[in-house]
């Protein structure tokens, strides 16, 4: 593929790790992911930011994704710079040096029927600098 797919920036703004689950683990756990796709042929440098309603954003979480690659991420595996706390809400930011394409998706496991939410980020246009 000549072109890259996506875009640099991306947000998120739900976000929301359930405390507890209804199933095995690690198959039914309760979890949040990001799924991100690097169609180019160049090495993606990801961070991501995590903003919450009550205190400073976390961050940078520092991810590789490899050309031509994609990366399924677990929120709830997250843990440096410090581990993304359950039963909270919160939004993220992701920037690549390389175009992306983000999706979300969330198992919510606490009854037993189990409910999978996945949406597209929102892909964020970079603005040119008059100056």
């Amino acid at each position: 593929m000549n072109t890259p797919l996506g875009k640099k920036k991306w947000v998120i703004p739900e976000g929301y790790i359930p405390g507890w689950s209804h199933g095995d683990s690690p198959d039914l756990e309760s979890h949040d992911a990001l799924l991100i796709l690097n169609t180019s042929n160049k090495t993606a440098h990801v961070e991501i930011y995590i903003y919450f309603e009550d205190k400073d954003p976390v961050g940078p979480y520092s991810v590789i994704i490899n050309p031509i690659r994609t990366k399924h991420l677990l929120v709830n595996d997250f843990t440096s710079p410090q581990p993304i706390p359950r039963e909270t809400a919160y939004s993220s930011v992701i920037s690549s040096d390389t175009p992306v394409v983000v999706e979300y998706t969330r198992l919510d496991s606490r009854q037993a029927e189990n409910a999978l939410l996945t949406t597209i980020a929102y892909p964020v246009e970079e603005r040119k600098s008059n100056g």
